[in-house]
């Protein structure tokens, strides 16, 4: 027999609990909608007759005077049937007309109403209800007072909060049983469960939820939690290797900005242009470590798939001729020959700022690495023969070895021969990342000499089967 205090403790208990009290709150929230709509619906009904009592006493006013006006309000205190509740008084507080005994103490609210008891003041009948006024002062600052008798309201009021209170009792006694009986039948699966976790909380990541088969909610929730740990194992061993490629590679250049500022405090000067020179070369490295973190941050999108809602039909060749006329002065610059070759205009369905940022990363790459006087070639070539369309940038300047081009889309991975030339190893590993969120693949051959990169998009708009790096 499973203990009150033991069941009580149980995932399936708490969960019934909080349903428990899901349930007692929207059924209060339902009864709150119905007193609003009711009483509500009365007291703004209420609220347009006094205002409209309040014109009419002010064109009393406006057109007898203090005279009149304190005959109108005498008059309707004498009909007792309709609820209502007058007063005026002097500036000194002496009562002129009305039917109340006293200046309720009651401070009117921000929009001007005064909610007070009745019997308090002696107002139209004994009983303890409240009432709703207006007040307002008149020239020569004599206060009037015009409301009703809330008394409708009030016994509204106590009946919805009767019922309320009836419910929300009933309510849950009921929780409480079918809580008991939910966690009494499903406590030995969710120990199991519990079980696993805390063995993978321990930090053994390989622990997996045991399933008993029947495909149930229990199965499909063990299921899915076997999935996520799969995706939790992946990530830690991801994201343990760009911390490791993080301090590796970005020690260096905070190295030498904390040097560079050393220098410059120690070695005093009085040439403002020495100061200049540090601070240029310190924004400089700055910026540079400041790109590392935007490439970072623009990888780690495009591998979460937060971009992947909003793919559209694209026309390819947009983004290459943005690409193109971005770096043709570049290559003109360094006296290279920079060659685009459109070959149609297949559409793709995904984002063109993504597409043009890898067109460029691509195209920035073949510049930098190939020599004064190479040749680069773009070509944009639609879909033929079974295959999708095809992006291809081939250079003839010094390749990567064949059994580095895996490892060239990693992180912070650069070649030994491109290490003197400025860059932070996550250009290719933002194009392949772009690619996967594309269903696409990037296909890196030998151009002989130099390298030739394909962006190739799957035909008829599907993906290609590529293992995740």
């Amino acid at each position: 027999m499973i203990s009150a205090l033991r069941l009580a403790r149980t995932t399936p208990f708490r969960l019934a609990v909080l349903y428990l009290a899901m349930f007692v709150l929207s059924v209060a929230l339902i009864l709150a909608v119905v007193y609003r709509t009711t009483a509500g619906f009365l007291e703004s009904e209420i609220g347009e007759t006094i205002a409209l009592e309040v014109a009419g006493l002010q064109d009393q006013y406006r057109g007898q005077g203090l005279r009149g006006l304190v005959d109108a309000v005498r008059d309707r205190s004498a009909t007792s049937h309709t609820n209502s509740v007058y007063l005026l008084t002097t500036p000194g507080g002496v009562i002129l007309a009305g039917n109340l005994s006293a200046w309720p103490t009651a401070v009117p609210d921000a929009s001007g109403w005064t909610h007070f008891k009745v019997a308090e003041y002696g107002g139209t009948s004994d009983r303890p209800s409240t009432a709703m006024a207006v007040t307002f002062t008149l020239p020569g600052k004599f206060r009037l007072l015009v409301g009703r008798d809330m008394s409708e309201i009030d016994q509204l009021r106590g009946r919805m909060i009767a019922s309320l209170r009836w419910i929300l009792a009933v309510t849950a006694l009921l929780g409480l049983g079918g809580g008991l009986l939910v966690a009494r039948g499903a406590m030995r699966r969710i120990e199991a469960i519990n079980r696993t976790t805390r063995q993978i909380m321990a930090g053994d990541l390989t622990g997996r939820v045991p399933r008993s088969g029947g495909g149930d909610e229990i199965d499909r929730l063990a299921g899915n939690l076997n999935a996520m740990l799969d995706q939790i194992e992946r990530l830690m061993t991801g994201m343990r290797q760009v911390t490791e490629s993080v301090a590796h590679d970005l020690r260096t250049p905070l190295t030498r900005l904390r040097s560079r500022i050393e220098l410059a405090l120690i070695h005093e000067t009085e040439d403002p242009e020495v100061y200049r020179a540090v601070l240029q070369e310190t924004i400089a490295e700055a910026d540079r470590l400041l790109a590392t973190f935007t490439a970072l941050l623009s990888i780690a999108e495009a591998e979460s798939g937060a971009k992947r809602t909003e793919l559209e039909p694209v026309k390819l060749a947009e983004p290459v001729r943005i690409a193109a006329d971005l770096y043709e002065p570049v290559a003109e610059d360094k006296g290279q020959t920079l060659v685009t070759d459109i070959r149609g205009e297949p559409v793709v369905r995904g984002n063109g700022q993504l597409l043009a940022q890898a067109v460029s990363n691509l195209l920035d790459n073949a510049i930098k690495y190939t020599p004064e006087g190479g040749r680069i070639a773009l070509v944009l070539e639609g879909a033929a023969h079974g295959r999708g369309p095809r992006v291809t940038i081939a250079d003839n300047g010094p390749g990567i070895p064949s059994d580095m081009r895996e490892k060239v889309l990693q992180r912070f991975v650069r070649l030994d021969t491109a290490r003197a030339s400025p860059g932070n190893g996550l250009g290719l590993s933002l194009v392949d990342a772009v690619a996967r969120l594309h269903g696409a693949r990037l296909v890196l051959e030998d151009n002989a000499p130099g390298l030739r990169i394909s962006l190739e998009f799957p035909a008829n708009g599907g993906t290609f089967a590529t293992p995740p790096h």
